[in-house]
């Protein structure tokens, strides 16, 4: 019945022998009922799930309003800056160094604004953007101790602070759990014998 090769020929025992003709009969009609079975509809459950699932959450849409303007304005100042019409760095910087500042205010503006748009990016660029400043704050406060740069440049930083403090509000809101919903408990529970 399964298909299975036999050690004897079945056939020519089940010819003369009536005990095994009958457990052959049996055996047939149990594995018939084992593989044919009227198919049992499970409850859908689908809608009763949708309805106690919580709303998809959207984070922050003022702190992510407030850091499109930020990203905004320092991308202003970067533009500013490649066009060479910044006034906080006067003469301090020139050619390369003066070109990799520039691409860091742009490159900085443009993954502010993309985390506003996609909360994904925000925890990938709070750790670029604090290392950044970690090193810039120390960088900024010995040059303003040696007196190389003047107060107007340091102060032209404190925007990426407010991005990174705005960062930082995102990443919190978007990994805050999601309100419980009240009807939690009409979701109809599966029994084992539904799955059957």
């Amino acid at each position: 019945m399964d298909g299975e090769p036999e050690p004897v020929d079945p056939d020519a025992h089940l010819q003369d022998c009536a005990d095994c003709q009958a457990w052959q009969e049996r055996a047939t009609a149990l594995t018939r009922t084992l593989r044919v079975r009227p198919a049992v509809t499970p409850p859908d459950l689908v809608p009763a799930v949708l309805a106690a699932a919580p709303a998809p959450r959207q984070p922050g849409r003022w702190t992510r309003a407030a850091l499109v303007a930020v990203a905004t304005t320092q991308l202003a100042l970067g533009i500013a800056q490649l066009i060479g019409v910044d006034a906080a760095h006067g003469g301090l910087m020139s050619g390369h160094l003066s070109n990799e500042s520039t691409a860091w205010n742009i490159g900085l503006a443009v993954g502010m604004l993309w985390a506003a748009l996609r909360t994904r990016a925000v925890a990938g660029l709070l750790a670029v953007l604090s290392g950044f400043l970690v090193l810039l704050i120390g960088y900024s406060v010995h040059d303003l101790i040696v007196g190389t740069v003047p107060v107007a440049r340091v102060a032209s930083h404190s925007l990426l602070l407010v991005g990174l403090g705005l960062l930082y509000a995102l990443h919190r809101q978007s990994r805050l759990p999601a309100p419980s919903s009240p009807d939690r408990t009409s979701v109809p529970a599966l029994r084992s014998t539904d799955a059957a």
